[in-house]
């Protein structure tokens, strides 16, 4: 299904202000796989959504058999009075129906400016924390409701190229980066050291992902994260490879040769850590279960549908549905139900990993090609596309938005013409372009619990967006 809204750049700069918008609504002539549009009103994941986001059926009624969306908070309240739910309170549903309305689109509001790129960005999993990281070597833990007064100023240990990657352990004791190396280090975040000089100041670990079978072949690490007990660390390599490492063990406990080219992007898929979510520049999602890995060596099953590079994955976090950023433009939402098992992989590898171009390109300093803003994957297994965002010159993130606040009935993206771009899931209409930046958004993200969203950008700027905001005056967006 498409809706249509309308990693690297490897050239050393202090700060990046020119970003060209290559977006185009030209209609190709002649492709011979044109985008179509579907409806998945009634697939899972949108009744799933709309239980998830949606207000008690007498709240929304309007007529007998008849009920009207989105209800107003006016009349959500004043049903609530009334007991029209029958329950004397609001359920989960009722709110996140009021709060997702309520998008944090007003300021922007500076956190922090740099002089060098921005590459990461990501609240805690309650919030109280926020990470940025720099292509100088520099990351910055903030305490959220501490007035965003830096608590962590940290000065990475061999960068090589940038930091491509953190993760905060979900304690918010340990942090882990990663950059164009085989070495993770690892920091003690939760110490009273504010000035966190690698070996100086402060030990930073360094976890040795490389091995013998390597042939002293030098690879880095595009994409680590911490498993939700916090014992483990996924990540994911430009040799194509996947690698989990147990902390208390202090050794690699799993080695998996999962992809033909760069593995950008690695998650977990839920909570019990069994399941593995990886995205590469072969074009595939890939989906691993540890639990039968070892004796099948292979993924539990591939998901096709893009025709470029994919630069991030993000879990729903139930098992079953996520979201990938691709390099063909698009964010795609899958359903794992849906994946091809590795039977049919031979056949759907030699056709996607860039067996269809009839043209030469590459994001890192190119403009997609007009002719393939349309085309889709003629065995294309998502159950959505999203597009309107660019994604061009680095690996750009997307997310759901969050479950507490909105149901997850959003998916917000970084884009590479400077602004933040929010969908609605299941109508996949552009609920809103934030615009402030003067160069490539990486990242951004949304408070688990309030209506604030942070994006950080390759102008060296880290920003805050919010509803209703402070009554503060913002700073003005960039003509």
């Amino acid at each position: 299904m498409l809706f249509v809204a309308e990693d690297m750049g490897y050239a050393f700069s202090k700060l990046e202000i020119e970003s060209g918008d290559d977006s185009s609504t030209d209609e190709p002539v002649g492709c011979p796989w044109l985008d179509r549009k579907l409806d998945f009103s009634d697939h899972d994941i949108a009744q799933l959504t709309k239980l998830q986001s949606g207000p008690h059926e007498n709240l929304s009624r309007v007529l007998p058999g008849r009920r009207q969306f989105p209800v107003s908070t006016t009349k959500m309240l004043a049903g609530r009075e009334a007991n029209l739910s029958g329950r004397g309170r609001f359920s989960s549903g009722d709110c996140r129906h009021v709060l997702s309305k309520y998008l944090p689109v007003n300021g922007p509001w500076v956190v922090d400016q740099m002089s060098t790129r921005a590459y990461v960005s990501q609240f805690s999993a309650d919030g109280s924390l926020f990470v940025a990281a720099f292509q100088g070597s520099q990351i910055r833990i903030y305490d959220v409701d501490g007035g965003w007064k830096v608590q962590k100023n940290i000065r990475a240990r061999s960068l090589r190229w940038t930091i491509t990657d953190t993760s905060l352990s979900p304690d918010q004791r340990r942090l882990v980066y990663a950059s164009m190396s085989p070495i993770i280090h690892i920091v003690n975040a939760g110490s009273a050291t504010r000035e966190s000089l690698a070996n100086i100041t402060e030990i930073h670990d360094g976890l040795d992902f490389s091995s013998p079978d390597d042939g002293g072949y030098s690879f880095g690490i595009f994409s680590v994260k911490f498993s939700t007990d916090g014992q483990e660390v996924v990540a994911g390599s430009s040799n194509g490879n996947i690698y989990v490492y147990d902390l208390e063990a202090k050794k690699l406990s799993l080695r998996i040769s999962a992809h033909m080219s760069d593995v950008n992007t690695v998650c977990f898929a839920d909570e019990s850590g069994h399941l593995i979510y990886s995205g590469s520049d072969d074009n595939f999602c890939k989906v691993w279960d540890r639990r039968c890995f070892t004796a099948k060596g292979k993924p539990a099953g591939i998901l096709v549908g893009h025709l470029e590079g994919i630069t991030f994955v993000d879990s729903r976090g139930d098992g079953r549905y996520l979201i990938s950023n691709g390099k063909d433009q698009a964010i795609k939402l899958w359903d794992v139900r849906k994946m091809s098992s590795n039977a049919a992989y031979s056949h759907l590898s030699l056709f996607s990993y860039r067996g269809y171009r009839d043209y030469e390109w590459d994001y890192r300093w190119m403009d997609y090609p007009l002719h393939a803003r349309k085309l889709q994957h003629p065995y294309d297994q998502s159950v959505a596309t999203y597009k309107g965002h660019s994604v061009l010159r680095t690996l750009i993130r997307c997310y759901f938005s969050p479950e507490y606040s909105t149901g997850q009935k959003y998916i917000y993206t970084g884009s590479h013409d400077s602004c933040i771009y929010i969908y609605d899931l299941v109508s996949g209409a552009q609920v809103e372009k934030l615009q402030y930046h003067r160069s490539t958004v990486r990242d951004c993200s949304w408070h688990p619990n309030y209506p604030i969203l942070v994006s950080s950008s390759w102008d060296g700027e880290v920003v805050k967006w919010e509803f209703p905001g402070k009554g503060l005056a913002p700073v003005s967006p960039i003509a």
